[in-house]
């Protein structure tokens, strides 16, 4: 039942705790969505971790382009707990109900990390610039002191980025309808259940979403203009290919990510329903394939991973014998 406490300025009553209707209208696929979805959860947790202790453990993969992805599947772990978690437990109990304050919680740090990627995004295309349009000056530019300045610049970002907004949020006076058709805490939903002014946290968030998704967005496509008209200089087919395939992994990353924001928050409210969708697609799906799409598409990654096996299968026959 949905908990409500009385504000002493009238005669108004707030709520305490929100409805996420998420996928309540297809009862019927509670189970297998609760299967499905514990499956993803699962192979995402462990392919990012993975690559995360690849990245750490082999020597092969101290460089650059795989610190930032070391980093971004760190980041996909944390981003996939912050929403699956509850989601789960929603489809398993039928509880589709969250607390007000928990579910800024949710947003807060789903916002932090959605922050977070757009600049680790954007770093990681500016190495690639570096690499195939100045590779004689690659190494001097891009050294661990810089890459790591970029990734906890992009940290902190997103960290002030999602704090302002969620505090503007909790100011907020929320007195009913208590129902969000998604299925986790998300800022437009929010705000269109609040009965107070929300023109300032409007504007607020419009400003702060521009500053700290725009100027990663624009790096990223002007980085990739820029690689693309190297490529293309390229005599040889050859030389196109191998130069592509050093950057290819993170091409498709990119606009998946992108792709899927751009429709969920500029498609117009009448298409709410395909939004949730596109929804799942970059909160779910997108932390999943990343570890597939680098690792398929990756010899590094492979060699790598390879070596990891051949080590534990000698460890696990010599413990056998």
């Amino acid at each position: 039942m949905q908990n409500i406490t009385n504000i002493e300025s009238g005669n108004q009553t707030t709520i305490t705790e929100f409805i996420l209707l998420g996928f309540g209208d297809l009862p019927e696929l509670q189970i297998l969505l609760f299967l499905l979805f514990l499956v993803i959860y699962i192979v995402t947790m462990a392919g990012n971790i993975l690559i995360v202790a690849l990245v750490v453990a082999d020597r092969h993969l101290h460089t650059p382009m795989y610190f930032f992805l070391g980093n971004l599947s760190c980041l996909e772990t944390c981003y996939t707990s912050a929403i699956l978690p509850r989601m789960l437990a929603s489809l398993l109990t039928g509880d589709r109900t969250i607390s007000v304050s928990s579910c800024f919680v949710q947003f807060n740090f789903f916002s932090c990390l959605v922050s977070t990627e757009c600049y680790l995004l954007a770093s990681m295309s500016y190495d690639r610039y570096f690499a195939i349009c100045k590779p004689l000056h690659y190494a001097t530019l891009m050294n661990f002191r810089f890459c790591t300045e970029l990734a906890t610049g992009s940290w902190i970002g997103g960290f002030l980025s999602s704090s302002v907004t969620t505090y503007m949020i909790s100011q907020l006076t929320f007195c009913g309808p208590s129902e969000m058709d998604q299925f986790f805490c998300d800022l437009t939903p929010m705000i269109k259940l609040s009965c107070t002014d929300t023109h300032l946290i409007e504007l607020v968030t419009l400003i702060f979403s521009s500053v700290f998704s725009l100027p990663p967005f624009l790096l990223t496509l002007t980085s990739y203009i820029c690689i693309i008209a190297a490529i293309l200089r390229i005599p040889s087919t050859t030389g196109r290919q191998k130069a592509f395939s050093t950057c290819s992994s993170h091409l498709i990353v990119v606009t998946i990510f992108y792709g899927t924001l751009i429709i969920v928050y500029l498609l117009p409210n009448r298409m709410r329903d395909q939004n949730k969708i596109f929804s799942v697609v970059y909160t779910v799906l997108t932390p999943l394939l990343n570890p597939f799409i680098y690792s398929l598409r990756n010899k590094e990654v492979n060699g790598a991973l390879r070596q990891t096996v051949r080590k534990l299968l000698s460890f696990t026959r010599m413990q056998i014998n």
